[in-house]
């Protein structure tokens, strides 16, 4: 190592040492023992361009231990992102783009939000499908437009998470060459040495994983880390796990221990680090002119990096037009012009069909308009219905765009996200909807980073009948319901379904699906209007007339018997208006004018869904009524169970029928 690149590594550590001392919080240890790695990443190996940030044939970096924060804001600001010295100064304060774990969105250069262990290196499986994807279809010889890396940093806690473990293997099993990782095997977690509780070889683990494995005996060895870096990348076929032996806190008076994980050193502990590694005791947020303008040979490089490239999609452009201009429309996040009008409309008279079966007619219909979408299902492509006819599988040609999952619920989703992030593909993830418990992590990652992922999710309620409560969803619709920036679509129909899938592409956020899998009767898309509807939410399916007598709302299945109920309510001499409510959070989204003209005051209100009730109280008021579930499900066939727990249209008119009487009752008590 020569002293310049001494200088320029121990310059990255003290800028993290000093931005956790000033927050008074924070995680030390890791930035002081990884900087090594981060600085041949940023300096010499990883294509990128810190002028432009999202240049889309840069190569990834995902610190999947996210904890080391310090050290990546500390690296983007050496290697001239936008992220200022004053930034650093302010990390974890309010309002600062230097957050305590990465947040994408917050910070120039952070690829993905990572802290939650495991799901960064999940992630960067996504990026790597992506990539590998992308270039299948858009290379030509001599033009290899997409050709970039995903590199990463990972700890003992990343691969111990189970997460890691299904990532692991599905990019093992996908061949993903261009993904590599760099283990911080610093034998130290939060309670102590890792003999405590994870004692298994990793590299034999990965090696069985079928990936690349190296080991490098000391994270200052320079030398030793660039040639595993080089053969990793010469490995083309397998990704690769590069475990480096580190010190955590390297060079302070608590290196080696777990007390220096996650708390600032303390001002002495600070001033005997910096006198251990040689450097100015008495400077706060230092960096040497020549470690600056070294570090700072980084932005014309990457300036290169991009004129060569652009210099090729020039060429590229002339010799294959229609291939660059779908590979900018879908780097820019556009659809293609025209493509709504590939979403089927039903016939109201069609044969009664399940939305799961509803999504796939409209997955196929738009396939060759949306070439962007990407992705399948945990292992239950033929249950869920999330295939592309005559697409390909990518395991065997990347070109194809159905992928097949296997079952892990978890890395699917969170590689999901990864690929959303990556930019130029549209991801989707599907398995059965009590299974999202398994995925929720990674489904609220994707609300937190806006990212444009789509899970589609498959037997949505009791009604999918004999398996029982193992497989019967009842909490998760409210459980996701309650999950910020996420937009739930529980269709009621084909017609529904089609919206719903046309909204999902457009809203450039995360949302999920929650689909049948009994038969559904079909809505007339034209007389009720249903695309419009279900854009704001709810809307109005049956009107009853212009002063009802009551309100019943149903989601997805349960809006059918809500309209029989109004049926047989019409027929004994009361007016019941009933709605569907396909979306909440599209339905929050609307003015107050709208949100009263479909739950106007002082009529009663009965909510009818075959999930938890928790929440329902906020459309239908504390004076209304909600026939829900709140304890677990049965096994019995499906129109059995939601008989017996109250979902026929006998017992939606009795319950409307007793709130009627019950408003009657405190209207005339209050005068």
């Amino acid at each position: 190592m020569t002293e310049l690149q001494q200088t320029s590594i121990n310059a990255l550590r003290f800028l993290a040492v000093d931005a956790v001392e000033k927050a008074k919080s924070g995680h030390p240890g890791a930035p002081l023992g990884d900087a090594p790695m981060a600085y041949l990443l940023f300096h010499k190996y990883m294509r990128h361009n810190p002028k432009h940030s999202k240049w889309s044939n840069r190569d990834r970096f995902v610190l999947s231990n996210g904890h080391a924060s310090a050290m990546l804001y500390s690296v983007l600001h050496l290697s001239g992102y936008k992220v200022s010295l004053d930034d650093l100064q302010h990390f974890r304060q309010w309002h600062s783009n230097t957050p305590g774990h990465p947040e994408y969105g917050d910070t120039d250069g952070v690829e993905v939000t990572t802290g939650p262990l495991g799901q960064g290196f999940a992630m960067a499986v996504g990026m790597a499908i992506a990539e590998k994807h992308l270039a299948a279809v858009y290379n030509r010889p001599g033009y290899e437009v997409v050709d970039h890396y995903t590199y990463g940093i990972c700890g003992d806690g990343d691969l111990m998470e189970g997460i890691s473990h299904e990532a692991a293997s599905l990019a093992g099993t996908l061949g993903l060459g261009k993904l590599i990782y760099l283990y911080d095997d610093n034998l130290i977690s939060l309670d102590g040495p890792t003999e405590l509780s994870f004692t298994e070889d990793v590299l034999k683990r990965f090696e069985a994983y079928h990936w690349h494995v190296q080991i490098v005996e000391d994270g200052n060895d320079l030398e030793g880390i660039s040639k595993a870096i080089e053969a990793a990348k010469a490995e083309t076929g397998k990704p690769s796990l590069i475990a480096v032996r580190t010190v955590i806190g390297y060079g302070s008076p608590k290196a080696g221990t777990s007390k220096v994980h996650g708390e600032a050193l303390g001002a002495e502990a600070v001033k005997e680090t910096k006198k251990n590694l040689g450097w100015p005791e008495d400077k706060s947020f230092y960096v040497p002119e020549d470690a600056a303008r070294h570090w700072a040979e980084v932005v014309a490089k990457g300036a290169e990096y991009e004129k060569q490239w652009n210099d090729l999609f020039a060429q590229y452009k002339k010799e294959f037009p229609e291939l660059a201009a779908q590979f900018e429309r879908t780097h820019a996040g556009k659809l293609k012009d025209g493509w709504r009008d590939s979403l089927p409309k039903f016939a109201a008279d069609s044969k009664a069909q399940a939305t799961r079966t509803a999504g796939n007619v409209v997955m196929n219909a738009i396939a060759k308009q949306v070439p962007e979408l990407l992705g399948g299902a945990a292992d239950l492509t033929a249950s869920t219905k999330t295939i592309i006819k005559d697409s390909g599988n990518f395991h065997v040609d990347a070109t194809g765009v159905n992928v097949f999952f296997g079952v892990r619920e978890f890395a699917m989703c969170a590689a999901v996200n990864g690929m959303a992030v990556h930019g130029g593909v549209i991801p989707y993830g599907s398995t059965f909807f009590v299974f999202s418990d398994y995925c929720k992590p990674a489904l609220r990652l994707a609300a937190l980073m806006k990212a444009h992922a789509i899970f589609v999710y498959t037997h949505d309620s009791v009604g999918l009948g004999e398996d029982g409560p193992t497989h019967q969803p009842i909490e998760h619709l409210m459980a996701l319901r309650a999950t910020p920036q996420l937009t739930d679509f529980r269709p009621a129909d084909a017609n529904e379904t089609s919206a719903a899938w046309g909204l999902a592409l457009e809203r450039k956020s995360a949302s999920f699906m929650a689909l049948s899998r009994q038969d559904l009767p079909l809505l007339d898309p034209e007389k009720h209007k249903v695309f419009e509807g279900v854009a704001k939410g709810a809307y109005i399916v049956e009107e009853g007339s212009k002063s009802p007598d009551v309100l019943l709302v149903g989601t997805g299945a349960e809006l059918w018997p809500c309209l029989k109920a109004a049926e047989q309510l019409k027929g004994e001499g009361v007016t019941a208006r009933v709605v569907s409510m396909p979306s909440w959070k599209l339905f929050d989204e609307q003015d107050e004018a709208y949100k009263q003209s479909i739950f106007p005051d002082g009529l009663p209100k009965l909510a009818v869904e075959a999930g938890a009730s928790l929440g329902w109280w906020k459309w239908v008021g504390r004076h209304g009524d909600v026939i829900g579930i709140d304890h677990f499900g049965a096994s019995a066939p499906g129109p059995v169970v939601l008989e017996k727990f109250g979902f026929s249209p006998d017992n939606i008119a009795s319950r409307a029928k007793a709130l009627i009487a019950r408003a009657k009752a405190e209207l005339a008590g209050a005068k």
